[in-house]
């Protein structure tokens, strides 16, 4: 089992959102899953220049670091998303991925994959950002396990520590447990169907601009 972990904080695994993703982290390494970290602030991530080059060819013009993260994430069985709450909000770096991963959208190139998130704020305002972040993931086509969020100024308390990251372990566990299951999440299913109708219906109808995902989903024998 191959679970990716990607931390959007522009201070990486070193700042409260590190420790919480640690916690994670390491109960999925406890359970047996073999676990990447990728550091946003330490590669060259850059942002969509909107050229739709991705989609009539299957790759991004922009020379960066961008295709191995992509790699990473094609080859992982679970995506872990980490970022501080940036004005409701992931990072600009998170952000910046997430809008490279157009053409993967398009293809639900992640159907069958697991994710989750995990996020702390300067004040009770985590959810906001989980939510975006779990949203994207199902956009991907992949099952959302659920998510962790903790206020920053807990995380870096020793005393409240403790629990948070037992919550975060948690989550760990229950991760690995649906990806080694195989478990599906019937409260999910219709708009994650929704979605991937929608998807088939833009590619369908953009199948000569869009050369690459037209094929893409045919190779995957969705077009009838």
């Amino acid at each position: 089992m191959k679970i990716l972990a990607i931390m959007g904080s522009p201070l990486g695994m070193k700042g409260n959102t590190g420790h919480l993703l640690n916690g994670v982290i390491g109960a999925c390494a406890d359970a047996g899953a073999d676990v990447k970290t990728i550091e946003l602030c330490r590669l060259n991530v850059g942002p969509c220049r909107g050229c739709g080059a991705c989609h009539v060819t299957g790759d991004c013009p922009i020379k960066d670091d961008y295709a191995k993260v992509k790699q990473a994430m094609v080859e992982a069985d679970g995506i872990i998303f980490a970022s501080p709450n940036y004005i409701n909000c992931v990072t600009a770096q998170m952000k910046a991925l997430f809008d490279r991963c157009s053409s993967l959208l398009h293809c639900q190139a992640f159907e069958g994959k697991y994710g989750i998130a995990v996020v702390t704020s300067g004040g009770p305002g985590s959810k906001e950002v989980e939510n975006y972040i779990l949203r994207f993931l199902r956009s991907l086509g992949c099952w959302t396990v659920g998510s962790i969020g903790a206020e920053a100024r807990r995380v870096a308390d020793e005393k409240a520590r403790a629990e948070i990251l037992d919550t975060a372990a948690g989550l760990g566990r229950r991760f690995t447990q649906s990806i080694g299951k195989k478990k599906t999440y019937p409260r999910q299913a219709d708009a994650r169907r929704a979605f991937f109708e929608r998807m088939k219906m833009l590619v369908t109808m953009n199948k000569d601009n869009w050369p690459y995902e037209y094929r893409y989903w045919k190779s995957m024998g969705r077009l009838s």
